[in-house]
Formats: structure tokens, C-alpha cells, sequence
């Protein structure tokens, strides 16, 4: 069983001085709308935070408190409840944005357990792109030859010519990348069971597998991006 992270800590409602935790958007004695929550972006929603989310269940609480948070609602409250009403609103979209991407999802949740991801722990910036050691070791000889092309190509196009054999090299090599794409995509999936089923042990393991699949999903991203651009330039 999942156990929800504990970040909520009690606190007093401005309004009744009813006692709730931090994490709650209105107060559940009063209904009056609270002050921007602390936790995470889970318990905004009220959902256990978990890789394999109910969609259905996420987008139903976005809308019904999207209803609740509207400004509207609030044109006669006190000036307090208006601020917290369009604070709260971002607050709920910038969740609501997060976890609803797969991606996005499971480097937020990892992060939340002290994981380092992203372009600053990987090393994987654009400038770095054409180091050897920042290319998975399997598509070394690949990266090579797809920077040259596109560096053949980013030259051919300033000159005004066209290579259609070129053209076709690369956009070959952009769907090759797309379907490396899917498949780490479908090994990230693979490992979010593990995550939300298993103890502390299998976690940690299903974490360090996981960072390095974004990685390299990044990674492999930043080539097709690179593709795209010089065939669509």
C-alpha cells in the first residue's frame, strides 16, 4: 500500500479557527477558501502521489475545483479571498499541467523523493550535446554520424543547395529516434508498477533506473529536436 507523503502540518482557518491540515484548498469546517497549501501537487487533488495515476479521476478534481477557485465566485468576498482565489487557481493549473504528462509526472515525483534530474545533474545541456561521454554508450556511433549530417546539412541549406539523399538519410534517422523515444517511454512504464507497489528497497532500484531512462530519453530528445529543426529550417 501506498503511503501518502506527510507534509501536512495543522493549521488555524482564518475565518472559523477550526483546525485542518496545510494541504487543504478550503476549509473543511466552513468551506471558505485558504491561503495557498503547502505538500506537494498530489494532495492538492487529494490523490495518493503515485506513478500509474487515474487520469479520469485527476482531470474530474481539476475541473471541480477550477469551478470552486474561479474568480467570479469571489467578485463580493474580502480582498484576502480574492488574492488567494487567483493564487490558488495557479497553484491548481501549475499541478494540474504537471501531472497529467507521464514525464513530467515522474520526474516531479522522483524529485520529490530527493532524486537529481534534469539538464543541470545530467550534463546533457544542447552545448554539451557532441561530447562523447554525454552520449549513451549504445548510440555513440549513431550520435556521431547524425551530428555530422546535420552539420552537412545546416551548410548544404546556407548555400542554397538541396541534398535530397541527405534529406532522406535524416529523416530516417528521425523516425529511428522516435521509435527510441517510445521505447524508453514503455521501460518507464514498466518501472512505475515497481514504484507503486513495491518496499523501500525496490523503490530505491526502480528510482535509479528511472532517472537514467529520463536521461537518456532527454538526451534522445535533444537529437530529434535537432533533426526537426534542420529539416524544417
Amino acid at each position: 500500500m501506498l503511503k501518502v507523503l506527510d507534509s501536512a502540518v495543522p493549521v488555524a482557518c482564518w475565518s472559523c479557527a477550526v483546525a485542518h491540515n496545510d494541504v487543504t484548498l478550503f476549509c473543511p469546517h466552513c468551506s471558505k477558501i485558504q491561503p495557498p497549501p503547502g505538500g506537494d501537487y498530489f494532495s492538492v487533488f487529494g490523490l495518493v502521489p503515485q506513478l500509474d495515476l487515474d487520469l479520469g479521476m485527476l482531470e474530474h478534481q481539476f475541473h471541480k475545483l477550477s469551478r470552486k477557485l474561479h474568480p467570479d465566485r469571489f467578485a463580493r468576498a474580502q480582498e484576502n479571498e480574492k488574492q488567494w482565489s487567483l493564487a490558488d487557481t495557479a497553484l491548481l493549473n501549475d499541478a494540474y499541467r504537471t501531472l497529467k504528462d507521464p514525464i513530467r509526472r515522474t520526474e516531479y515525483l522522483l524529485k520529490l523523493h530527493g532524486a537529481e534530474i534534469g539538464e543541470e545533474h545530467a550534463g546533457k545541456d544542447r552545448k554539451d550535446q557532441k561530447d562523447p561521454s554525454r552520449v549513451p554508450a549504445d548510440l555513440l556511433e549513431e550520435a556521431f554520424d547524425l551530428n555530422m549530417q546535420l552539420e552537412e546539412m545546416s551548410m548544404a541549406k546556407k548555400m542554397g543547395d538541396t541534398d535530397a539523399e541527405l534529406q532522406s538519410s535524416l529523416e530516417l534517422a528521425k523516425k529511428k529516434f522516435d521509435g527510441l523515444l517510445d521505447d524508453v517511454d514503455q521501460d518507464l512504464r514498466a518501472q512505475w508498477k515497481i514504484w507503486d507497489t513495491g518496499d523501500d528497497g525496490a523503490r530505491q532500484e526502480s528510482q535509479r533506473k528511472m532517472v537514467a531512462l529520463l536521461d537518456r530519453r532527454r538526451y534522445i530528445n535533444n537529437l530529434v529536436r535537432d533533426v526537426t529543426e534542420t529539416l524544417g529550417a
